[in-house]
């Protein structure tokens, strides 16, 4: 969440690289695995897209096959039209 490496959550708790490494690749294969994944993770449907993305052909092409925010939330982003440009085509 913070992105910090590992050595630095490591120096945090006092633990050795291999333990964070350890406990963190057990946390990943539990937030993937079932049940936990099945009950909280869930993909939206075609209906809860909101409508003013849905009917701009602006910007429907772009989101058709976007599976959505983590949360499910949207967040309206539109950098200066001085520097726009830097920011098409990128990740």
């Amino acid at each position: 969440v913070t992105g910090l490496t590992s050595r630095h959550v490591a120096e945090r708790f006092q633990r050795s690289n291999n333990t964070i490494s350890r406990y963190f690749k057990k946390m990943l294969f539990i937030f993937s695995d079932q049940p936990f994944y099945s009950t909280h993770v869930w993909f939206p449907d075609d209906e809860s897209v909101h409508p003013k993305i849905r009917h701009n052909p602006k910007f429907w092409p772009y989101f058709r096959n976007a599976i959505g925010a983590i949360d499910g939330c949207h967040i309206p982003v539109s950098p200066p039209a001085i520097i726009r440009s830097n920011y098409c085509n990128r990740k």
